[in-house]
């Protein structure tokens, strides 16, 4: 299987269980940046950096991930053919 090809498979195959596991936790953190009463102006703010970490950890793990792969994978092959 080429490079491509793994790394698309890859993809595909981890897509579902990785959506479902960040969405989980980021709609998990939906109350505390929701938070009202005393004491919310911390909450919330702690509340909008842990659902952005993870949305941008989801981001990274879909694409640039796969895509550091196949760069790494293609310039070793050409090392090696030297």
């Amino acid at each position: 299987m080429s490079t491509a090809e793994a790394a698309t498979y890859a993809a595909a195959m981890r897509l579902r269980p990785i959506l479902m596991t960040s969405l989980a936790m980021a709609l998990g953190a939906v109350p505390i940046a929701m938070a009202l009463g005393t004491g919310s102006t911390s909450r919330v703010s702690l509340g909008i950096v842990i659902i952005g970490g993870i949305m941008f950890s989801l981001i990274l793990t879909l694409f640039v991930i796969p895509a550091m792969y196949s760069f790494m994978s293609r310039t070793k092959v050409q090392t090696e053919e030297l």
